[in-house]
């Protein structure tokens, strides 16, 4: 079969229209029929080959919504013409400990969308059918697609942390992880501290689910909840002042990271002992827990921000994402 994509040749290269084939069907692998792809900074990361695992050409595009158009023979619960979501991972073992256990997303041989093959950034994609996640017929699939990375990224913590509704939360980094974090976990019902550096998003913090906005940049403000928080999930992938967010957890606190921060993070042991606290990180989630996460967001309207662009303006796109522009996810549309 073949595919129409759009591909860079070489780090960091302008995307070009590619064409490339499909092998025949295996038993378990669905074929997708991209209708929208978000684009993620992990796409821009794998595009300028950060992690030093990029093949090329390459593919980018883990964040897509699309229609079955064929099926293999073993699959399962899944027929041509279910709408359903494809996020960062694509298929894995099924028989392993952690896919027994139901931690698919830990499997050792763990196939990614885009690392090895080809993404979604195309008119079609194909997976194993266990990672084809039925989208609600509830939702409006436009802005589905930065759920199935960006989205589960920032749910799995809070499910994975025993995060309850009575806790007191703090948010690090309010863009396109962090605003659904927020949105989140004000529907799960915490009390929720934005952190930010930028004053002129408090408004718009506000009202994405913030009970409070605290200013990173001010020993005075980072000394008000001095002790006060049970949770913090970090969205951001940069080296901050880890021990000064620390001191802002109450005693058995976590401070939990999602954001890919390249540098070795700073702890200090004593700020961990003295409070018995703790310091964790985590992908993104299980496919049960993606359609857990899709339920939640039926259940109290939650969608992430979304900027449409068509799949044929693929680079004004990235370059609009890598100019910290987007307000808050981009997506592409087919």
């Amino acid at each position: 079969m073949d595919v129409k994509a759009f591909a860079a040749l070489e780090a960091g290269g302008k995307l070009e229209e590619y064409h490339y084939q499909l092998p025949n069907l295996e038993d378990e692998q669905v074929d997708i029929k991209v209708e929208y792809c978000g684009i993620c900074h992990s796409d821009l990361s794998m595009l300028n080959n950060e992690w030093g695992m990029t093949q090329y050409p390459f593919v980018p595009g883990h964040e897509i919504v699309g229609e079955i158009i064929a099926i293999g023979k073993a699959v399962e619960n899944l027929k041509v013409g279910d709408k359903v979501g494809l996020g960062w991972m694509s298929g894995s073992c099924m028989h392993c400990h952690e896919c027994m256990d139901g931690s698919h997303h830990l499997c050792s041989s763990l196939e990614q969308t885009i690392v090895g093959r080809h993404g979604g950034f195309a008119d079609k994609v194909r997976a194993h059918w266990s990672w084809a996640i039925p989208i609600p017929a509830e939702m409006d699939i436009s802005k589905v697609g930065p759920l199935l990375c960006g989205g589960i990224t920032v749910f799995n913590p809070i499910v994975l942390s025993g995060v309850k509704p009575t806790d007191r939360v703090g948010v690090i980094g309010i863009g396109g992880l962090g605003h659904m974090a927020l949105r989140f976990l004000k529907y799960w019902g915490c009390e929720v501290y934005a952190f930010s550096s930028n004053p002129s998003k408090k408004d718009a913090i506000l009202k994405m689910g913030a009970s409070k906005v605290i200013n990173s940049r001010k020993p005075d403000d980072l000394d008000s909840i001095r002790g006060k928080l049970d949770f913090i999930l970090n969205t951001t992938n940069v080296t901050l002042d880890w021990d000064s967010y620390l001191s802002t957890l109450a005693p058995k606190g976590k401070l939990h990271t999602v954001g890919a921060v390249l540098e070795p993070m700073q702890i200090p042991a004593f700020s961990l002992i003295m409070g018995e606290k703790s310091v964790g990180g985590s992908p993104l989630g299980s496919p049960a827990l993606t359609r857990t996460m899709l339920d939640f967001c039926v259940r109290h309207e939650i969608y992430p921000t979304v900027e449409e662009f068509p799949m044929s303006q693929v680079n004004q796109a990235l370059q609009h994402l890598e100019e910290g522009k987007a307000r808050y996810r981009v997506v592409l549309k087919n």
